[in-house]
């Protein structure tokens, strides 16, 4: 480090202001006896598109509040560069994501701990996911009352959604309550982070509760460009908070806290020579640390979707448009239900592809909404509804990696989808229930037809063609700086989230996944903070 250029010291400097960041910054500061400084690369959250609900579709590719990321081609996705777009804005991708609260399941987690990650059981990370919670509809043993983020039901309710979820039962999917209690299978509605028909983001939840903490400083618009290392101890990190500008630097006297993600960080940590060392030498970095594992065992939730055209009702293609829009902005500006007030999926099945499995390995959700070639961006013009499906534990991984010292490039991502064979089988198998469920009785009244595949599209070498071709990115990227014990030789942190071989560096975000949880990805990172943040603390003794 360069004494000379640093501009400011504390305690704890936290990259990344998402899921995790944003958390962190909270509790570490809440004391008062730690400086904390939390820097995050993209801007403040005051864009109005954030805030609503339904703006969802248009801040999510936009490069001012987002990192647009792509995968690289790959022969089971016909060669297609498929969008990753990840959150570059104060509350990160709990700014821009689908607003949807899913937990997963108990067995996710045990795993997590047979893999030699002690104390991250499920009754042992429970406390912490119920730590994060305000639930407004329900009070279980399962779940959080007194937590920052609020959680609520779908108020805006839909006959087509109602005959879907009845059309499930009638296949023997049964209703459930609360997919993040007891169980996790069944059908219904989905939770949200909505509250007062406004996202509820982790900037406007826990930052916006920190910022009278004197002892927190955030700096937005300012990109980490390097961890600065010395005698293996992470002392501070260099940041630009505009391209052309030079760069600065801030030392931390206790620990630096990688949030960033599950592309940044590994992107951080290779920029700062910390990772494979043939890789780092052959793009002249010098190896700081060697760590094999950083940016491998990338994991994501490959997701396609059937369309069919709807009789007999109006779907929210129309309610978007023209004179119904009108009723539906007065709605939610009245704090009425509203498809403002809406998450992209308003139905979630959880369900086995084969009855002999303990547990479900396909996540399912459902929409009265069609979009142009299935992907979630511009609706159709006819009156449509979707019903997509991804494999819970895809076994294919990929991987995160630098190909410049460029610290404004963007990495190489290859999450290998579909590699695997049984992967492919899985994904056909909940294609065909998907179909099921729109052919089912029940739905009948509002089903007019198959868009996509297609009812000419029956074998499974067909529907493999068709999942490639139109298959997207759940946005649920994980497991690239993964936790495991020192006898892993992939593993890039502890259990306890310190990076091995390192002082004064962890990570706190989705790349630590071991494995990748059977659902979306937001509830178990904020799990993680706040776990990170009782490890952090209890190894820390104040003044």
């Amino acid at each position: 480090m360069d004494y000379n250029n640093v501009t400011e010291t504390y305690d704890y400097l936290i990259i990344g202001s998402g899921a995790a960041g944003a958390i962190l910054a909270n509790r570490l500061s809440a004391s008062g006896h730690y400086s904390v400084c939390l820097l995050e690369a993209g801007p403040s959250d005051r864009h109005p598109f954030i805030h609503i609900p339904a703006g969802f579709i248009k801040m999510i590719f936009n490069p001012a509040y987002t990192w647009q990321f792509t995968t690289e081609p790959s022969e089971l996705t016909l060669g297609r560069r498929i969008p990753i777009p990840q959150g570059r804005v104060l509350g990160g991708s709990t700014s821009i994501n689908g607003l949807i609260y899913n937990r997963g399941q108990r067995e996710d987690f045990d795993h997590w701990s047979r893999l030699g990650n002690t104390g991250w059981d499920y009754e042992s990370i429970l406390p912490y996911f119920k730590r994060t919670e305000h639930s407004l509809a329900r009070v279980t043993k399962y779940r959080g009352h007194d937590g920052p983020m609020p959680v609520s039901d779908t108020d805006w309710k839909h006959p087509i959604a109602d005959a879907f979820i009845a059309g499930a039962e009638e296949l023997g999917i049964p209703g459930n309550e609360d997919y993040n209690g007891h169980t996790q299978e069944g059908a219904g509605y989905f939770q949200r982070t909505i509250h007062k028909g406004r996202r509820m983001s982790t900037a406007q939840t826990y930052l916006k509760a920190a910022k009278h903490h004197k002892s927190l400083r955030i700096k937005t618009s300012a990109q980490v460009t390097r961890i600065l290392i010395e005698n293996e101890r992470a002392v501070g990190v260099e940041y630009r908070e505009a391209r052309g500008q030079s760069n600065s630097q801030i030392a931390a006297r206790r620990e630096v806290i990688l949030c960033a993600g599950a592309i940044n960080t590994p992107k951080l940590l290779q920029l700062s020579g910390i990772g494979e060392s043939e890789h780092l030498q052959g793009l002249g970095l010098p190896v700081s640390h060697a760590l094999p594992g950083v940016g491998q065992h990338l994991k994501d939730h490959y997701s396609v979707r059937v369309v069919a055209r709807v009789k007999n009702s109006r779907t929210i293609n129309e309610l978007a448009r023209g004179f119904q829009l009108s009723g539906q902005i007065l709605n939610w500006i009245l704090r009425r239900p509203s498809i403002l007030a809406l998450s992209p999926s308003l139905v979630y099945y959880f369900w086995k592809t084969d009855e002999a499995l303990p547990t479900s390995d396909l996540q399912g959700v459902f929409t009265p909404a069609s979009y142009k070639e299935g992907y979630v961006g511009v609706l159709d013009d006819y009156p449509g509804m979707t019903c997509g499906v991804w494999q819970h534990r895809p076994r294919s991984s990929g991987f995160v990696r630098i190909t410049s010292k460029d610290p404004f490039a963007a990495p190489m991502v290859q999450p290998n989808y579909l590699q695997d064979p049984h992967d492919r089988e899985i994904l056909i198998k909940g294609i065909r229930l998907a179909r099921r469920l729109l052919e089912s009785e029940r739905l009948s009244h509002y089903m007019d037809g198959e868009v996509l595949p297609g009812g000419s599209t029956q074998s499974d070498e067909e529907l493999l063609a068709f999942a490639s071709r139109f298959g997207v990115s759940s946005y649920h990227l994980n497991g690239t700086a993964k936790m495991g014990p020192a006898d892993d030789a992939m593993a890039v942190v502890d259990p306890e989230l310190r990076v091995h071989g390192l002082q004064g560096l962890r990570i706190a975000d989705s790349s630590v996944m071991p494995e990748i949880p059977s659902a979306n990805i937001c509830a178990a990172t904020m799990m993680i903070a706040e776990k990170a943040a009782d490890l952090i603390l209890g190894s820390s003794h104040p003044s």
